[in-house]
């Protein structure tokens, strides 16, 4: 079944406990963290003592999305706020099986997320040892980009890959999701679409279940690829 994710980050940070509650109202039952260096991409998101607190309501399923460098150091920092997911990039990194191992043996699921301009063969060798891969849409680092459609062919075959995988990781996408590029997506086969500015978090008019409603209608029942 297709899940909608919130970025976390794209929310109204003065009143992150109101965003919460309407979050839940609106069906919202995974949370996107976004954690920025301002080293691997040109910008700043999220510290532990922010992520803390929304991580410990409860009510969510929490993905921590590290677009850093040196990413074991911010493995080190974030899993003691305990989230289901800690989800790092394999282009910051020559050792992915080592930070793997270093997640699952903190008791955190593992995902690895890769650019558009990474190729999925880069996965591969990973499948087996990793609950979760996000497949960025645009370039990390700002919301508002515009979707790379480029990206659609390497979920086509990264599903194909996961074909005949014994371990089957969920499948995220990232990156000016919302009704128009999610059924694009949809067609190719994704688990968890990650929603902020371009669908959820803007000034259009309606509530978060309205928007949530309106993207989950959009995610009709397609033939796959």
């Amino acid at each position: 079944m297709e899940k909608i994710a919130a970025s976390i980050m794209c929310g109204n940070q003065l009143a992150l406990g109101q965003e919460l509650q309407d979050l839940e109202a609106a069906g919202i039952d995974w949370l996107h963290c976004d954690v920025m260096d301002g080293v691997y991409v040109d910008n700043l998101a999220m510290a532990p003592y922010v992520l803390e607190p929304i991580i410990q309501t409860g009510k969510f399923t929490t993905d921590i999305h590290l677009a850093c460098v040196d990413p074991e150091k911010y493995i080190e920092m974030f899993a003691p706020l305990a989230p289901d997911y800690l989800t790092f990039h394999i282009e910051t990194t020559k050792e992915p099986a080592t930070l793997l191992k270093k997640i699952h043996d903190k008791g955190i699921k593992a995902g690895i997320a890769l650019n558009p301009e990474t190729p999925i063969e880069m996965l591969f060798p990973y499948l087996d040892s990793i609950e979760l891969i996000l497949v960025m849409t645009v370039n990390p680092g700002f919301a508002g980009q515009k979707f790379q459609l480029k990206v659609l062919e390497k979920i086509k075959r990264l599903n194909r890959q996961l074909e005949t995988s014994p371990i089957k990781p969920l499948i995220e996408v990232d990156g000016n999701i919302n009704s128009v590029t999610a059924p694009a997506i949809s067609k190719y086969g994704a688990n968890l679409y990650v929603v902020g500015t371009s669908a959820l978090f803007n000034e259009e008019a309606g509530s978060y279940r309205e928007k949530v409603m309106k993207l989950k209608q959009s995610l009709v029942t397609i033939e796959k690829y």
